[in-house]
């Protein structure tokens, strides 16, 4: 009887230990981070102004990654990131020439002098009133 006891009791010890032992798992695969198209960064972006040529334009932005075959007056900066399954990211940048030089731009980024009045301006007016 006390063979049976103790081997009930080393039979329950083992079971209970075996489910903390570690089980080999499949092994990972690596995943890739992407990046793809032309890197855009708000310095590039801020050295932009209405009136560069398209070679400015090309030493301050590089060259696109489309453009239109029909229509040479919009180039277009695309850049995308991915880490998969953790982040994933793009960027537009559509810029316009009229005449040969650069008239406007579009896009995910905005000039920093702009964007300073643009929060300037969304700021709520501080209101005060006299002590009395």
């Amino acid at each position: 009887m006390r063979v049976v006891l103790s081997a009930l009791v080393v039979f329950g010890l083992l079971a209970q230990s075996a489910c903390s032992i570690p089980r080999p798992g499949l092994p990972r695969v690596h995943k890739v981070t992407v990046q793809q198209g032309n890197v855009i960064t708000q310095e590039m972006i801020d050295r932009l102004r209405p009136g560069m040529t398209r070679s400015q334009v090309a030493f301050v932005m590089g060259e696109p990654v489309f453009r239109n075959p029909f229509d040479d007056s919009r180039w277009d900066y695309i850049y995308t990131l991915e880490i998969p399954g953790i982040y994933q990211d793009a960027k537009r940048m559509s810029l316009f020439f009229e005449d040969g030089v650069l008239a406007y731009f579009t896009g995910d980024y905005a000039p920093t002098a702009a964007k300073e009045v643009e929060q300037a301006s969304s700021r709520e007016p501080e209101i005060t009133t006299p002590e009395s």
